[in-house]
């Protein structure tokens, strides 16, 4: 029975692939984890115990067949497990490398306690790359061409997944991003020791090659305003994401030396991709030789202090407001971040940045957790006259992101916006205030993860579809009344 391969992990422990050794990863940016071989990745999709309610499915935003693509697998029948994860997932090579499995899929394995979860994100990465190899990765190629058109702004992983299941459809797909580059965080905020950018370019390039159209660097309400677009276009889909840096207010946060996270990480992803940077070249956004101190507990502070490490700098501490076990990011990126060096100062908040012109130290206060709020997070609190320095002499900011001023910014006050700034939209529809126009992604939710992006420009595609479709048939009863 093909269930006999299963339910090995009552004697086959948990094995994660290789990673490098320290010395190596913290001087290059390459990726950390070796790939699994097939003997390898059949041992440990065998460990799925196939349970009967697979909660990993059920915490994973795209809720993917992972029991049966582990079961297909182990059983060496790789082409249909791609097929399998690929039917749920528009990059399933993107999301094996960069997910945070521990919150999700494998940190809500049935087996994981006593025996620890099977490794879920390491064998869609081995299934995909396997598939890759062997040209069983093909572009899209419509049953039937439609003659609509949509427009979608951004570049990200939720408009490029939008793009990718509208094109499936036969439409007629445009994606206008601002940047030189599709891709989004994925080519300028993610370090390539996470996502290596020649991964996310073999996925743009494959798009392309479906007939999906790129308009590379044209910003809507520079370029081109929404109304444009709309006039253009039979259906129009916002996935900017949100890429407004928050701010932090206390004294000295004006001094040089100090950054937002994603200036930082943009310079280093473009020298890393053979761009011209000046701002990196000069030393501004170079950790090089430096004490950097990081301001922040999420996924991008943990891409912040491990590109400083990697860029050569004296030291580097990461500030947390929080204990590690309320820490937002992965707690495997953290564990990462600890061996390559970095120190957190945990239950600590940044009180001042000190120096003359430039920053030469963060003074910060330390902090108890007292009772949770609302959300059922313990409220932090400041512990009088528990004030300590940090030396540094580059500072960065980590401290998540909002969306920018669409409205004003596309020139389109009918743009409605919620209190917090993100685009509102019908739930049930996925459409603005605006006809036919949409939104998905961050610049609907808030910054989220780039899985959660992913499923929301596929729920977007499958509504703009019904809207196309409905107008279709609208028309057509409309023009056999008048007949």
């Amino acid at each position: 029975m093909a269930t006999d391969r299963m339910l090995k992990f009552v004697d086959t422990e948990k094995r994660m692939p290789d990673k490098r050794t320290v010395d190596q990863r913290r001087v290059d940016f390459d990726e950390i984890y070796q790939e699994f071989d097939a003997a390898r990745a059949t041992e440990q999709a065998s460990r799925c115990s196939q349970c009967g309610v697979p909660f990993c499915q059920v915490h994973c935003p795209l809720h993917n067949n992972i029991p049966d693509w582990l079961m297909l697998t182990a059983e060496g029948r790789l082409e249909e497990a791609y097929e399998v994860a690929s039917a749920t997932n528009n990059f399933p090579e993107i999301c094996g490398r960069i997910c945070p499995q521990d919150r999700l899929c494998e940190g809500n394995c049935v087996i994981e306690k006593g025996f620890e979860s099977v490794t879920i994100g390491s064998v869609e990465k081995y299934i995909t790359e396997t598939a890759f190899e062997n040209g069983w990765v093909k572009p899209t190629v419509p049953v039937r061409e439609r003659s609509e058109s949509i427009g979608v702004i951004g570049g990200g992983p939720g408009g490029l997944a939008a793009a990718d299941q509208l094109r499936k459809k036969g439409y007629q797909v445009h994606v206008y991003d601002r940047y030189d580059r599709m891709g989004g965080l994925m080519i300028y905020g993610i370090p390539n020791f996470k996502l290596e950018k020649d991964v996310v370019e073999r996925r743009n390039a494959l798009l392309a090659e479906g007939g999906v159209i790129y308009h590379a660097n044209v910003e809507i309400g520079r370029d081109l305003t929404l109304a444009a677009l709309r006039e253009k276009h039979d259906a129009v889909l916002i996935a900017t994401g949100v890429y407004k840096a928050r701010d932090i207010q206390c004294p000295g946060v004006g001094l040089n030396g100090i950054y937002p996270a994603l200036d930082y990480l943009t310079a280093s992803n473009r020298k890393g991709l053979g761009d011209t940077v000046p701002a990196f070249d000069d030393g501004t956004l170079n950790a090089t030789g430096k004490r950097v101190v990081v301001i922040g507990g999420g996924d991008t502070a943990m891409d912040c202090v491990r590109t400083a490490v990697r860029q050569g700098a004296v030291s580097v501490t990461c500030v947390y407001r929080r204990d590690r076990a309320n820490m937002p990011g992965s707690q495997r990126e953290v564990a990462n971040a600890e061996e390559e060096g970095v120190e957190f100062q945990w239950l600590s908040a940044p009180e001042a940045f000190v120096g003359g012109d430039r920053v030469t130290g963060v003074r910060c206060q330390r902090i108890h957790l007292g009772v949770p709020d609302a959300t059922g997070r313990q409220t932090p609190q400041v512990i009088e006259g528990s004030h300590f320095t940090i030396d540094c002499d580059m500072a960065i900011k980590a401290l998540g992101f909002d969306p920018e001023d669409l409205p004003a910014l596309f020139g389109e006050p009918g743009l409605m916006v919620s209190r917090w700034g993100t685009v509102r939209i019908d739930f049930r529809s996925m459409m603005t205030q605006l006809d036919g126009v949409f939104a998905a992604g961050d610049i609907v939710r808030g910054a989220s993860l780039v899985v959660w992006a992913v499923r929301d420009g596929r729920d977007a595609a499958a509504r703009i579809h019904d809207y196309l479709q409905a107008k279709h048939a609208s028309v057509a009863v409309s023009a056999k009344s008048a007949a």
